[in-house]
């Protein structure tokens, strides 16, 4: 996917400019990857004590999702069929993989930098806000909550993804929906980006879609969940756009100040 969304949306001259300029652009972009790369770093290390630390500091909130939406994710499944079972569940594993890999390799090829910046500080904004929440509540979700009004989809349609969720997921890690909100981050940066890659503003909304319902579809979010995701992508942009401002402007004045240093030691 990452291949064919290259040649189709980047295409193959762009990559080749980018192979030739790739050391100025990790250089002006290495700074904020490298934060990223800490921070799911840190998530991946605190994620394996995170359960038992919010058991001891979290608030249950089970209860009240439970009582604003009562079986609102029961009823999205009615219309569960094995095709669309299979539909979701590809596009929950490997759509959401997709949708998060691919802007990085898009943006890295464009002259202008900010995008990936700012889409690299949106994430971190999403995986910093997030793990948070997951601290600071105790939700499970619906399929774990009322096992009988909502099925494990995913699970008993494709009994082997567990392997791969259970190392990145834990059952009280629900609130917000981080696959709603980082894949709603990229298909909001998408739309700010459209003058540059107009074609893949469409297909990163429907993807993202496609993912925020996937979440309620297999029983694994609730869409008190959903909705709390779509509110941390819109501040994480919001919040990664100003920061990128604000730190050019930084980063000019330092630049400025430093010109009229080495002009007073001539």
């Amino acid at each position: 996917m990452l291949v064919l969304a290259s040649l189709v949306f980047v295409g193959p001259r762009r990559l080749r400019e980018t192979r030739a300029d790739i050391r100025g652009r990790l250089r002006e972009t290495g700074p904020v990857v490298a934060v990223l790369a800490g921070v799911l770093a840190m998530n991946s290390f605190i994620r394996d004590m995170s359960t038992d630390l919010s058991q001891l500091v979290g608030v249950r909130i089970t209860s009240s999702i439970h009582g604003i939406e009562g079986a609102f994710v029961g009823q999205v499944q009615t219309v569960a069929s094995p095709l669309l079972t299979a539909y979701f569940s590809n596009v929950y594993v490997y759509g959401y993989a997709f949708l998060m890999l691919f802007p990085l390799v898009a943006y890295l090829t464009v002259d202008d930098q900010r995008p990936i910046r700012e889409l690299t500080v949106a994430y971190i904004l999403n995986y910093g806000i997030g793990l948070v929440c997951y601290l600071a509540f105790i939700a499970y979700g619906p399929r774990n909550f009322m096992p009988d009004v909502v099925e494990p989809l995913l699970y008993t349609h494709w009994p082997r993804s567990q392997l791969l969720t259970s190392e990145i997921n834990r059952n009280t890690n629900v609130f917000p929906s981080l696959h709603t909100s980082l894949s709603v981050t990229v298909a909001l940066m998408a739309y700010r980006t459209r003058d540059a890659y107009p074609y893949w503003l469409p297909v990163a909304a429907f993807i993202a879609g496609s993912v925020a319902v996937s979440t309620m579809y297999l029983g694994i979010h609730w869409g008190t969940d959903v909705v709390a995701g779509l509110l941390l992508a819109a501040g994480s942009v919001v919040a990664a756009v100003r920061i990128r401002q604000f730190a050019d402007r930084h980063d000019g004045a330092a630049r400025d100040r430093f010109g009229e240093l080495t002009d007073r030691l001539r």
